[in-house]
């Protein structure tokens, strides 16, 4: 464990509709899952709605139950649609600032260890990336904190100087939770007001309009 007084300033990215623009490739993936697995009634708002979530936890949000047949679904319809993913403009762009300023970049997916061999390189890059968390470091994945205080043990972060920049509802929360500040992006889906009320400290566009706001990174 890092010492107090070694401990970084970082910044706590979540990934999917954050940085990859792949929100609603996994909606689409997620409703075919659930039809797969006999769950016609499901819709794609629905499905939206809880993207952010990790799966089986999704999967018990949406139905109420447990059912591995609609992750196994979700996994084997979003493996083709994931050569159409892309990040976001300005990417490389964002991480390499936040890098120069001093801050740890840290990747903190609700995706798996796994999903790092092709998310890194879509991001444009790993040269201003200290580490990733994924879902297979917790038990519990958002809105619980687990995720984002498992982050900061594992790259050694300070607390008081560590921002999460998120996408849903489900990203504050689990900020809020942690006791860390959350700077939300719309283009994930999720409108300003929903994301403000969440407790959104601050509120951009996309990762470009962040860039040109590096400010708010700052506590």
């Amino acid at each position: 464990m890092t010492s107090p007084d070694r401990r970084r300033a970082g910044v706590l990215f979540d990934v999917d509709g954050t940085l990859l623009d792949t929100n609603y490739l996994h909606a689409v993936a997620w409703w075919q899952g659930f039809r797969d697995a006999g769950h016609d009634q499901v819709t794609m708002a629905q499905i939206h709605r809880a993207i952010g979530i990790a799966s089986a936890e999704l999967v018990r949000h949406v139905l109420g139950r447990d059912d591995e047949a609609a992750v196994d679904g979700h996994s084997a319809r979003y493996e083709p649609l994931r050569e159409l993913a892309g990040a976001f403009p300005r990417v490389p762009e964002l991480l390499g600032a936040c890098d120069e300023r001093g801050l740890a970049v840290v990747l903190a997916t609700s995706g798996t260890a796994a999903d790092l061999e092709w998310m890194v390189p879509a991001l444009g890059g790993d040269e201003a990336i200290t580490g990733a968390t994924t879902s297979g470091d917790v038990e519990a994945a958002k809105p619980a904190p687990d995720l984002l205080t498992t982050a900061m043990e594992q790259h050694g972060l300070d607390p008081a100087r560590t921002v999460v920049v998120g996408d849903t509802v489900w990203d504050v929360q689990a900020a809020d939770r942690a006791g860390l500040p959350c700077v939300a992006l719309t283009c994930g889906g999720i409108s300003a007001a929903e994301l403000r009320e969440a407790g959104a400290v601050a509120v951009h566009a996309d990762p470009a309009a962040l860039l040109e706001h590096l400010d708010d990174l700052q506590r």
